[in-house]
């Protein structure tokens, strides 16, 4: 059986994809927003879990807290996610 690695590394060098990428462009931008989205709910689920689970407002203080301060360490920039 092959790592999980090379199965990812195959499917996404393949031909296929390409074409199908390149002839349905929005059906591939859905697919991207909906891989984002379930990229949210596992980091949001588990913020959930293990961030002071028994106080929500703690846990979201500290994440707008954290969130803040990572942004602010950043220079409030987003230049790197342009291309």
């Amino acid at each position: 059986m092959r790592p999980p690695q090379a199965m990812l590394k195959q499917v996404k060098d393949s031909p296929k994809l390409e074409q199908f990428k390149a002839r349905h462009p929005n059906a591939n931008v859905v697919v991207i927003v909906f891989a984002i989205v379930m990229l949210w709910r596992g980091a949001w689920g588990l913020l959930d879990t293990y961030l002071f689970p028994g106080s929500p407002t703690l846990s979201y203080l500290v994440c707008i807290g954290l969130g803040a301060a990572i942004l602010y360490l950043d220079n409030f920039s987003i230049d790197n996610l342009k291309r």
